[in-house]
C-alpha cells in the first residue's frame, strides 16, 4: 500500500505517521533478539543473569506489539476469517471495513482507553518502578496502552477516509499483501 497522489492529504499524512512509528518500532524485534541471545549467553555461559536486560526483553516485545498493532492494521496483517470476505466485490470489502471500524475497533478502543486511564495515570502519580530492581520505569510500560489506543485511533481514522473514498469510487482498492489464494 503506497501512497497515492489522489488520496486526501489528511489520509497520506496519517499513514505517514502510521507508517514511520510502525518502521521505527519494528526494529526493535532485531534488538530484541540481540538482548535475548545475550542473555541466555551470559546466564549459561558466565552463570550471570540481569534483570534489567530481562525486563527489556518484555519492554521492548510490549512496544512491537502495542505500537505496531496500528501499523498492522495499514497493511492489513490482523487476522480475519475471509471466508466471505475475500469472495466479495472492493466496494463490498469497503463496507465491511467500514462497518468494523466504526462499530469494532473505535468502539474497543475507545473502551480501552477510558478503561486503563486511572491504571496509567496511577502508575505515573507514583513513578512506578520494576519490583525486582529491574527497569525503573513501569509506568512508561504502561503508558504503551494509550499509545497504542491513540496510534489505533488515528489508523481508524485513516481507514474510514480510505473505505469512503472505495466505496464513492474515488479511489481503488488497495491490493491485500497478506491474501491466499484458493
Amino acid at each position: 500500500m503506497h501512497a497515492n497522489a489522489h488520496e486526501p492529504r489528511l489520509l497520506r499524512w496519517l499513514d505517514c505517521v502510521t507508517e514511520r512509528v510502525g518502521r521505527a518500532i519494528a526494529w526493535l524485534v532485531v534488538i530484541m533478539m540481540l538482548v535475548q541471545f545475550a542473555i541466555v549467553v551470559m546466564r549459561y555461559a558466565f552463570g550471570m543473569n540481569s534483570i534489567v536486560m530481562e525486563e527489556s526483553v518484555m519492554y521492548m516485545h510490549a512496544a512491537v506489539f502495542m505500537l505496531c498493532a496500528g501499523w498492522t492494521l495499514r497493511h492489513e496483517g490482523h487476522v480475519r476469517v475471509d471466508i466471505f470476505y475475500r469472495r466479495m466485490s472492493d466496494r463490498g470489502r469497503a463496507w465491511i471495513d467500514l462497518l468494523g471500524t466504526l462499530f469494532l475497533l473505535i468502539p474497543v478502543m475507545l473502551f480501552i482507553a477510558i478503561t486503563s486511564f486511572h491504571y496509567v495515570y496511577s502508575s505515573w502519580s507514583i513513578m512506578e518502578r520494576s519490583a525486582n530492581g529491574g527497569i525503573p520505569a513501569v509506568f512508561l510500560l504502561k503508558s504503551m496502552i494509550l499509545a497504542m489506543v491513540a496510534l489505533m485511533l488515528l489508523q481508524a481514522v485513516a481507514q474510514l477516509i480510505r473505505k469512503i473514498l472505495i466505496i464513492r469510487g474515488k479511489l481503488p482498492a488497495p491490493i491485500s499483501e497478506h491474501e491466499e489464494i484458493i
